[in-house]
């Protein structure tokens, strides 16, 4: 991975109080991660430093949509993600992201790279499962969806059904004549 410069965050020279950062991120910072997943991404990423005497708090929002194949049909769609997270730094001997929401580093630090976190924050907001909207309300048209619904196991019909053996009723009876 290279490091990102855009998303380095000067913060030495900076007057306490709120200071506001705003990101653009296409699908080139997912490929500077090497990560693939991704046909295109369009995330648009709000970063509010707090600044204060002795540490400073990160308040990460994302919102936009990222271009996903579909899990059961391979067709590509906008998934909208949309998620938060907030990140305090503390100043220390020496470097420490040990803990999710603390990252401690050295005194003599005067900027903070902020790329991973944001990698991540958009990384674990796209579902695991990834469903095109069109399969679930029957939108979507797709051989594949029609080749899934062929082979699909039909619904067994109480004449299909087999008896079942008379030693399971034996034992039922059991259970209702205490």
């Amino acid at each position: 991975m290279k490091q990102l410069k855009e998303y380095t965050i000067k913060f030495v020279g900076l007057k306490e109080g709120k200071h506001c950062f705003e990101y653009q991120i296409e699908k080139k910072f997912f490929e500077d991660f090497e990560y693939d997943e991704y046909n295109d991404a369009n995330v648009l990423a709000k970063v509010i430093l707090n600044k204060k005497t002795t540490l400073l708090e990160l308040n990460f929002n994302i919102s936009g949509t990222v271009n996903v194949n579909c899990d059961l049909t391979n067709e590509p769609f906008d998934q909208k993600i949309i998620n938060q997270f907030d990140l305090v730094v503390k100043f220390g001997e020496e470097f420490n992201d040990e803990n999710d929401e603390i990252l401690i580093i050295p005194h003599a630090e005067y900027e903070i790279n902020i790329a991973q976190y944001l990698y991540e924050l958009i990384v674990l907001s796209v579902p695991s499962k990834r469903v095109h909207p069109g399969v679930a309300d029957g939108s979507l048209k797709s051989d594949i969806l029609k080749r899934l619904e062929d082979l699909s196991p039909k619904d067994i019909k109480e004449n299909d059904k087999e008896e079942t053996d008379p030693r399971w009723n034996i034992l039922k009876k059991l259970l209702t004549d205490k």
